[in-house]
């Protein structure tokens, strides 16, 4: 374990280099995942890893996305997606009159903008314009646009999505078109960039689990200016909005907090 010092020169550092902040996030769990790359690349020491990452895009792209902790699902945690279409989504709708705004938030590998975009398709949701998706990390987007899945990757899909939303090559499970062209893919750095305004709905899911609680209140202050009032932000089945009243958020369901 290297010192203090050590490692608050590694973070100046490797902010230069990929544009990552590692203040926003719990030192902990940053250091041990950082390590244990480390350790895969036989760099024992920051300084000789940031060397590596300065001299190798390879490296430095697989760093990125171990960094950024892209694990993703098909409707992960099925009960939540439920609700969403049962109750969440046509009460935005009742309230709306009219086609609702979407924004997956820190998307990965695109399963959960997908998911979005076949519940819409199945439930005739109008929406405006795309589901907006976007995450930090330009390899998981890439894999996101390109749309092509293991059939481990899509249990999660009802059998009948499966049927109509997918296109089968060599066991490789491929979204179709029709699905594709629902959803607009941007690279975004949540903590940085500015956001769009009045969205009906925000998917920000095991997304902040790593950050600090000070990042974790100036984002969902963020989200909270994005929402059109009454707009919903559907948190990850780990998470829960502490700060939620003091930041003008209610509770509407479990995961689920509108904007007063």
């Amino acid at each position: 374990m290297e010192s203090n010092r050590e490692w608050q020169e590694f973070i100046t550092g490797l902010n230069k280099i990929t544009n990552i902040n590692l203040e926003y996030y719990k030192k902990p769990q940053m250091e041990r995942r950082i390590n244990s790359f480390m350790h895969q690349q036989g760099t024992p020491k920051y300084k000789q890893f940031l060397d590596l990452l300065r001299a190798d895009g390879e490296v430095r792209a697989k760093f990125v996305e171990h960094l950024t902790i892209n694990v993703s699902e098909f409707f992960r945690n099925s009960s939540n997606w439920e609700t969403l279409e049962k109750e969440i989504i046509p009460g935005l709708q009742k309230d709306r009159g009219g086609p609702i705004k979407i924004w997956s938030a820190g998307c990965s590998t695109g399963e959960e903008p997908y998911s979005l975009a076949m519940l819409v398709k199945e439930k005739k949701i109008s929406i405006k314009n795309h589901i907006l998706a976007t995450d930090l990390d330009q390899v998981v987007l890439a894999k996101a646009m390109k749309g092509q899945y293991s059939e481990k990757e899509i249990e999660g899909v009802p059998p009948v999505m499966r049927k109509k939303y997918f296109t089968v090559t060599d066991k490789k499970y491929t979204v179709t078109d029709e699905i594709k062209k629902t959803i607009r893919f941007m690279k975004q750095d949540l903590l940085k960039d500015t956001f769009d305004k009045g969205f009906d709905l925000i998917l920000c899911r095991n997304v902040v689990i790593y950050f600090t609680e000070e990042t974790k209140r100036i984002l969902y202050s963020k989200f909270v200016e994005a929402l059109r009032p009454k707009g919903i932000i559907f948190v990850g089945s780990t998470e829960q909005i502490f700060n939620a009243r003091e930041i003008g958020l209610g509770t509407r369901k479990i995961f689920f907090y509108e904007k007063k």
